[in-house]
């Protein structure tokens, strides 16, 4: 350990998630929608290297 770090000081825990990073972890239609995007970036990949 270093000497100048003390153990359970707050750099050693994360962050604590935003209102609105939680609301888009929770809500559905936001999910529903990044599915839709991630499956379109997805097919051009695999339709590139299919040419």
């Amino acid at each position: 350990m270093v000497d100048n770090q003390k153990p359970y000081e707050q750099a050693y825990f994360p962050p604590k998630p935003t209102g609105a990073t939680k609301f888009f972890r929770n809500c559905a239609i936001w999910q529903a929608i990044r599915f839709v995007i991630l499956n379109i970036k997805m097919l051009k990949v695999v339709s590139a290297s299919h040419h």
